[in-house]
């Protein structure tokens, strides 16, 4: 599997997972409308079959690459739909998440 497969399915999973458990927290926290926590569910199983598309075989690896991803997407997401600004503590964290993803993903392994 290409880097760019691999980046597009999680990223692709990123935004399932973390929109889909965004939507139920607008649900219950926020007071949305009911609808917006089925959306959720709706979300979080379409990140369970998204995962499954990595060409890795492997569940724990794959969904232990992916909690790195889920780390900095979650940063992302909530600058963008809450505002939050991360400090100085979350980026780095977050790069040494990613750079985790990279070494289980894509470290050289016999076959």
């Amino acid at each position: 599997m290409t880097i760019t497969k691999t980046a597009i399915l999680f990223t692709l999973a990123a935004v399932a997972e973390i929109g889909g458990a965004w939507l139920i927290w607008q649900a219950v926290r926020e007071d949305k409308a009911w609808w917006w926590a089925a959306l959720g569910v709706v979300a979080l199983g379409a990140y369970g079959f998204i995962a499954t598309l990595q060409a890795d075989a492997n569940f724990g690896r794959v969904l232990a690459a992916y909690g790195g991803v889920f780390i900095a997407g979650s940063l992302i997401w909530g600058m963008i739909f809450d505002k939050f600004s991360p400090d100085r503590w979350d980026v780095i964290g977050a790069l040494i998440a990613l750079a985790g993803v990279s070494v289980i993903m894509f470290a050289p392994r016999a076959a």
